[in-house]
């Protein structure tokens, strides 16, 4: 009898120890701003074989039609997003029948200490879709920009720029997997010989200024993605 106790008791110990290992994720995303942007894009009618930015509100704050004049664009972006409410509302991207996707997610992920492996898995599962409901879709995954760490508000402080590196380089591994381009606008574009976003391209050391904006659509018009 006490032998089956104390093996109850192990059973028991280990169960716990495995429920506190288990991280606990935050994968919300459907707030009001989203499912009213949502909503509002449902009642547009875009052309077909455009070009869409799909992001979140880095993606938003993008002047994309007036950074490319004459090209056919679509700005799906959306503040707060998550990889999470990305991958929820991928088929309808998909639905447009795009010629392109520039897809810049993550840092949003990262601000609420979800773990890389998630991200990435979310990472995965999108471009894998659009892999199999729109292979003549050329995909385009875009790296997390850098931050300037002593600028950002308290509510962006679990994001710095060496765990924003550690997730560049596994969503590369995703471009690499699927055999789409991997474009590095932390290390080509963005960051600065101290390592962070210098201060003429963000407003808040996260977001992008003007400036940013436009050395960010100089950068693939050079790069002939665009």
């Amino acid at each position: 009898m006490r032998k089956l106790m104390f093996t109850g008791l192990l059973l028991l110990s280990a169960s716990v120890m495995v429920a506190q290992e288990k991280p606990v994720i935050d994968s919300t995303y459907a707030n009001g701003y989203y499912l009213e942007r949502l909503r509002f894009f449902s009642q547009l009618h875009p052309q077909k074989k455009s070009v869409v930015f799909l992001g979140n509100s880095i993606t938003e704050a993008g002047p994309w039609s007036d950074l490319f004049p004459g090209k056919r664009v679509i700005n799906r972006g959306i503040s707060g997003d998550n990889s999470y409410g990305t991958w929820a509302r991928i088929d309808s991207i998909i639905a447009l029948k795009p010629s392109k996707i520039f897809i810049l997610i993550g840092i949003n992920d990262l601000k609420r200490g979800t773990p890389e492996s998630y991200i990435i898995g979310n990472f995965d599962r999108i471009v894998n879709r659009i892999r199999t409901l729109s292979p003549k879709t050329t995909i385009y995954l875009q790296s997390v920009l850098p931050v300037a760490e002593k600028v950002m508000s308290n509510i962006y402080a679990k994001i710095t720029n060496q765990i924003v590196v550690q997730l560049n380089g596994n969503v590369k591994q995703i471009a690499d997997k699927y055999h789409c381009t991997y474009i590095d606008l932390f290390n080509e574009v963005f960051v600065g010989e101290d390592g962070q976003l210098p201060r003429k391209f963000t407003t808040d050391g996260l977001h992008i200024s003007n400036a940013g904006y436009l050395v960010w659509a100089a950068y693939l018009r050079k790069m002939k993605y665009l």
